[in-house]
């Protein structure tokens, strides 16, 4: 069976966990079918990937026009597979097309769900209604859908309402145990200036309003003086956001040391380290469908505070591998907090309790890299996969 695996991210241009995903599903893949990838941006040298530029005809026009560009050309190149595969609306008009144009089944993952993200129409104007059509025409017609959490199975149903429920399959995300594991090394703190004398508290995320990080930064003014706030902080979705955090950065820094500001992709070595010695690590997130950063850092034996929102509670033990606080969102659809004072008040609390209790902290650390090595691993995740295919193809 040949596996077509559509998706815009994959090594070395990851900057999400759908990216984590799309390649760790491959690995895994390999060791029993053929799969070819076929992803979006510079050409890649691993065996059976192939990646698509955005055609340069379209030239300014909206990004999201030009995914749908690039696209076109990959479900072409889909002709000869036995099923696709698509991930993220970036791919999902590719994988929709290509089941039509070669008579093969479509399956779609969903990392997560547009309608559920209308802050992106301030990063891609009419793009953003671009991107939710390709999402929901794709999961109207696809052969199967799998959904990250069994909370992401519900929005699903409930965004979509003309999707058949028996279509929608839960199959969680995982995580390669052996690439997270502690590691008691120190050599990158000292390189980003991070003392491993102080409690670190933890944040990798992108700079979006999807990740929370201005909840935490609002939080950070009443956590105890003694730790440290180290924040790993991806590419900014819109200038906007990007302002907003680096005023917070600043007015926070003026009011206590210990805030550590680290731009850009990390490598896994200090990744690790950093997950390792964080005496917390904090997802604020204001929409998570799963989280794999929360599996990243309970794998490498770190306590987390997270919100209790989407599929983090299914990641996330309250009381068992960290500590869950209450989320309420705005009933406008915005996605914003209700009481964004009440939230960080919440999210303070929560990390100081672990700040307070280094015990604590350690034994839902410990806690937490079992429950992953259990339940989380990627050969699983392959093989619940392969199932949906195989019922598909036959």
């Amino acid at each position: 069976m040949r596996i077509d695996l559509v998706t815009r991210e994959y090594p070395p241009e990851v900057y999400g966990g759908a990216g984590v995903h799309a390649a760790e599903l491959t690995r895994a893949l390999r060791r029993s079918a053929q799969v070819q990838v076929r992803c979006l941006g510079a050409p890649r040298s691993e065996p059976d990937t192939r990646a698509y530029p955005l055609p340069s005809d379209l030239g300014d026009a909206n990004a999201a026009l030009r995914f749908l560009g690039a696209d076109l050309r990959i479900a072409a190149d889909c002709a000869g597979a036995d099923l696709v595969h698509s991930h993220t609306w970036y791919a999902n008009a590719a994988g929709q097309l290509a089941g039509l144009l070669h008579g093969i089944p479509h399956v779609m993952t969903l990392h997560s769900l547009e309608p559920l993200r209308p802050w992106k129409a301030e990063q891609l104007g009419g793009g953003y209604a671009l991107s939710s059509w390709m999402e929901r025409s794709a999961a109207g017609t696809a052969d199967a859908l799998i959904a990250v959490s069994a909370a992401m199975r519900e929005d699903i149903l409930t965004a979509y309402p003309q999707v058949e429920p028996s279509r929608v399959h839960v199959i969680h995300n995982g995580i390669d145990t052996e690439a997270y594991r502690p590691d008691p090394r120190t050599d990158a703190l000292v390189r980003f200036g991070v003392d491993p004398e102080r409690p670190i508290v933890l944040f990798v995320g992108r700079v979006t309003r999807q990740k929370g990080l201005p909840q935490l930064l609002r939080a950070a003014f009443a956590l105890r003086p003694e730790a440290q706030l180290v924040l790993c902080c991806g590419q900014p979705d819109t200038p906007e956001i990007a302002a907003e955090v680096a005023d917070l950065v600043t007015e926070l820094s003026r009011a206590r040391d210990g805030v550590v500001r680290i731009d850009g992709m990390l490598d896994g070595r200090s990744l690790r380290q950093l997950l390792t010695h964080a005496r917390v690590f904090v997802c604020p997130s204001l929409y998570e469908p799963m989280g794999i950063v929360n599996l990243e850092a309970m794998a490498c034996g770190t306590a987390v505070v997270a919100t209790a929102v989407g599929g983090i509670p299914e990641v996330v033990e309250d009381g068992g591998t960290g500590l869950l606080v209450g989320y309420r969102p705005r009933p406008d659809g915005t996605g914003e907090p209700a009481d964004p004072e009440e939230l960080a008040r919440a999210l303070a609390a929560a990390v100081n309790r672990l700040l307070d209790d280094p015990d604590l902290a350690e034994l839902l650390g410990a806690a937490g890299r079992r429950r992953v090595v259990e339940r989380f691993s990627w050969t699983g995740v392959a093989e619940r996969t392969l199932r949906v295919y195989e019922k598909l193809v036959g």
